[in-house]
């Protein structure tokens, strides 16, 4: 038994969660045949310590929630402050930003426009006692307010509050302003935030390996309470994700190369392989950023001086893939729970997706852990988004993959174009003789 556990425990983590998804599903369709304990006590073992009002998935959605502020500010912090020369936020940081902003901004579009006219989450019905109506949800009147609300008057109140948009906006300012400063000075406040977020990553990780027992938590809920049309929905939103990664990936990253460096994108994509996956196998962009590195210098030819500063940074903060599913997740979300978001909403939705993707960690999962700002901002919440959300982990780890495949294509685009412009590129002619 016990080196049947031993076994269990050192399996690959997807792998650790498929099988609590298998688990979580048999259990949950045995309990609703065999329906002997009302409360699930038994089928779920935080009920045994907290007389039922606590369920793993709970635990688990509450231990992601808490990584969220402290990761998101230290990594934003740390990547725009680790910048290097001051003199790159310059011409060349802007370059680097308007590129990630676009790309981020029309993954964002394409999610969004795909969800709209799919709807994969429309027409399920997930029972009564989702306590969330249309009125409940927050609608900002303009952009004007959308702005102040992102421009925070107490930055500490904010972190206290977890107002991302704020968070996000002070941690972008605070960073720039900490490539200006001299040292010791700047050495001294970067050391401790740079330490606090390799911590955070260590947590998160550590949090994200408990996925299996909040996965079987709130897959054996989701079965218990919801209809079968409800797991038929995910498929859809499944099929949505990936159709709307494919567009992107093979349609608009590449349009973009094509039409800002005139270079070939099928050369490009060839010279990115390795990298792509690296990328697919790890989940992770700061784990494939070395290859990264190699692919986008060796064979596409960009010179030292510009990987240096865009692929490092891209990792931290232009996350393309996670962009687009987060705001088409949520969307599914709203559209499950019978909840049409206006157009307003939908702006808001998207600005926080963008603000949102800068500040997901280059590790497997970050992106769910995100999620929950985008969710906060137009005031998704309560047991059955929770509920939902779990069910979208348990299928998560091939979406993760992908998107981190589209994440690290789009750093490699990013320098390709930026060394483009500033004339630190290798010929395609000399490129395609590699």
């Amino acid at each position: 038994m016990k080196s049947f556990l031993f076994r269990l425990i050192h399996l690959p983590l997807h792998i650790q969660i498929f099988i609590a998804l298998i688990a979580g599903s048999t259990i949950g369709v045995l309990f609703r045949l065999f329906p002997a304990d009302p409360a699930g006590f038994w089928f779920d073992p935080m009920t045994w310590f907290a007389d039922g009002s606590v369920t793993l998935g709970q635990v688990f959605l509450r231990l992601l929630r808490m990584v969220i502020v402290p990761l998101v500010a230290t990594s934003i912090v740390s990547g725009v402050a680790s910048a290097g020369d001051p003199k790159n936020l310059g011409r060349l940081g802007l370059k680097t930003f308007a590129f990630y902003m676009a790309s981020s901004t029309a993954a964002i579009f394409v999610g969004l426009s795909l969800s709209n006219i799919i709807k994969p989450g429309v027409g399920v019905d997930i029972g009564e006692g989702s306590g969330i109506s249309a009125d409940d949800l927050e609608r900002p009147g303009s952009l004007g307010d959308i702005l102040m609300r992102i421009i925070p008057q107490n930055p500490v109140n904010s972190l206290v509050e977890a107002d991302m948009l704020s968070i996000i906006f002070f941690s972008l300012c605070f960073g720039a302003a900490l490539t200006r400063v001299g040292e010791p000075y700047r050495e001294r406040v970067l050391g401790p935030i740079d330490g606090i977020f390799h911590v955070m990553m260590k947590l998160t990780g550590g949090v994200i390996r408990l996925a299996p027992l909040g996965v079987y938590g709130l897959i054996f809920r989701a079965v218990t309470t919801m209809d079968l049309e409800f797991f038929a929905a995910i498929g859809g939103y499944m099929i949505t994700i990936a159709v709307g990664l494919s567009l992107h990936l093979f349609l608009v990253l590449p349009l973009f190369l094509l039409f800002l460096t005139k270079r070939s994108p099928k050369h490009h994509f060839k010279c990115m392989i390795d990298a792509l996956l690296t990328a697919f196998s790890t989940s992770s962009s700061s784990a494939t950023l070395p290859v990264t590195i190699d692919c986008v210098e060796h064979k596409v030819g960009v010179s030292n001086s510009i990987t240096s500063f865009v692929l490092p940074l891209g990792s931290t903060v232009n996350m393309d893939g996670t962009a687009l599913y987060e705001c088409a997740g949520v969307l599914f979300i709203a559209q499950v729970m019978g909840i049409h978001l206006d157009l307003s909403q939908q702006i808001l939705m998207v600005l926080t997706a963008l603000l949102a993707s800068i500040g997901a960690a280059g590790v497997p999962s970050a992106g769910l852990v995100m999620i929950f700002i985008v969710l906060d901002a137009v005031g998704l919440r309560g047991e059955q988004v929770g509920l939902i959300v779990g069910t979208m982990l348990a299928v998560d780890r091939p979406l993760d993959m992908y998107r981190t495949v589209v994440n690290i294509y789009s750093d490699s685009i990013a320098a390709t174009v930026v060394g483009h412009s500033e004339g630190q590129i290798g010929d395609p002619r000399e490129a395609d003789a590699l």
